[in-house]
C-alpha cells in the first residue's frame, strides 16, 4: 500500500531501524540510564543548548498532554488555535488527564497571533475566570502552514510579558525548520519558546517523541509527571537509538527536505488537473484540495488519504520521507483517470 493519508503511515527509516538493531546488544541499564540515550541527549543539546532538559516519550499525544499538565494548575487554561491537535485529535486528553481548559484564539490559516491572544487575557486575575498559563502553537500547523520566525518571536515576547509560557507542538518540527530554511535553534531557542514537543515518529522514527524544556527551571519535576503519566519507558535505549540516528548527519533534515519536496511536486502536478482545486498554500509536506465527492472513495481505495472538511469535500494529502516520484506518478494518473 502506498498512502497519502499521513506521514504516520510511512515505515521506519532504514538508518533508524539499523540504530535500533545496533542498540539491541545484551543487557543495558533501563529507564534512560543507558549510554545510547545519553548520546542522544547530547545531540539534542547541540540544537537546544546545554541547559535544555530532555525527556523521551512514546507518543505525541502523551508528550503534549503531560507537558501542559506539568506547566499548569487546576485553575489554569491553555490558549491554542481552534484546529490544534491538542483540542481536535487527542480525545480530550488535556481535559481528562491534565485537567485543564483549552481556550481557542481566532486563527488565520491555522495560526494564532498576538492580537487574537490578547482577546483572551481580559480576565487575568479575576477569581471567577480560568487563568491562562500557557500559549500552545503548532509548527507547522494542522493546515500545513508555517509561523514565521517573526511571528513566533512576537508571540513569545508577548507571552513572557504577561507571565505566560510558550509550548510548541512540533510533531512536524523538522518539516517546518527545513521549509523556513533555519536551524532548530533559530526557530525555537532564539525566538524564546519555553518547551517543545519534538516529533520523531512522523519523520522516520518508530514511537519516538521528546519533551524538550529549553527553560530548565520549567522542566524540574517532569520526570515524576512522565512516570505518573505512564510514559517512562523501561527499555529507553531503543528510543534513544532512534533519536541518535535522526540527529546524526542531519538525517532529520534530509527526511524533512524530501517530504517537503514531494508535497511541492504533488501540488504542482495535481493542481494542473482539471477538477482539482488547491485550497491552501503548500508550505511543508501537506497538500489540501477540493475534489469531486463522487470520486473520493475510489481514489482512497487506491491511495488512502483523509477528507479534511466533509462539508466541501476538502481533502488532505500528506507526503513523507518515503514518498517516491513513482508514488506521485501513480496517484496523479489515477486522479486524472477518475476525473475524465
Amino acid at each position: 500500500m502506498r498512502s497519502f493519508a499521513s506521514d504516520n503511515y510511512s515505515g521506519v527509516h532504514p538508518e533508524i531501524m539499523d540504530a535500533i538493531v545496533q542498540a539491541n546488544i545484551d543487557h543495558m541499564s533501563s529507564y534512560g540510564a543507558d549510554p545510547v540515550s545519553a548520546e542522544a541527549e547530547k545531540l539534542f543539546h547541540n540544537h537546544f543548548g546545554e541547559q535544555a532538559l530532555i525527556f523521551f516519550l512514546s507518543t505525541g499525544t502523551a508528550t503534549n498532554t503531560l507537558i501542559l499538565k506539568h506547566l499548569t494548575r487546576s485553575w489554569n487554561s491553555v490558549i491554542c488555535s481552534d484546529c490544534a491537535h491538542i483540542t481536535i485529535d487527542e480525545c480530550g486528553s488535556c481535559e481528562a488527564v491534565a485537567g485543564l481548559k483549552l481556550l481557542h484564539a481566532a486563527t488565520e490559516n491555522g495560526k494564532i497571533s498576538v492580537d487574537s491572544i490578547k482577546s483572551l487575557l481580559g480576565d487575568l486575575g479575576d477569581v471567577h475566570r480560568t487563568q491562562p498559563a500557557v500559549i500552545s502553537i503548532t509548527q507547522n500547523t494542522e493546515l500545513g502552514t508555517l509561523y514565521s520566525i517573526a511571528e513566533i518571536k512576537a508571540i513569545c515576547d508577548f507571552a513572557h510579558e504577561k507571565g505566560l509560557h510558550v509550548h510548541m507542538d512540533g510533531a512536524r518540527i523538522a518539516n517546518a525548520a527545513v521549509a523556513l530554511g533555519v536551524s532548530l535553534r533559530e526557530m525555537i531557542v532564539d525566538c524564546g519558546v519555553d518547551v517543545v514537543s519534538f516529533g520523531g515518529t512522523k519523520n522516520g522514527c518508530m514511537c519516538a517523541e521528546a519533551a524538550v524544556f529549553i527553560n530548565p527551571e520549567l522542566g524540574k519535576g517532569f520526570e515524576f509527571v512522565r512516570k505518573q503519566g505512564m510514559q517512562l519507558i523501561s527499555k529507553m535505549r531503543y528510543v534513544g537509538a532512534q533519536f541518535k540516528a535522526l540527529l546524526t548527519d542531519d538525517l532529520w533534515k534530509r527526511n524533512a527536505a524530501h517530504s517537503n519536496c514531494m508535497a511541492a511536486k504533488l501540488a504542482e502536478r495535481a493542481g494542473k488537473i482539471p477538477g482539482v482545486q488547491l485550497t491552501r498554500p503548500v508550505e511543508a509536506n501537506g497538500v489540501f484540495a477540493i475534489i469531486p465527492r463522487e470520486i473520493t472513495a475510489e481514489l482512497q481505495a487506491a491511495y488512502p488519504f483523509y477528507v479534511w472538511n466533509p462539508a466541501i469535500n476538502e481533502v488532505r494529502w500528506m507526503t513523507s520521507w518515503s514518498t517516491t516520484d513513482e508514488d506521485l506518478d501513480g496517484f496523479c494518473s489515477e486522479l486524472e483517470r477518475l476525473l475524465k
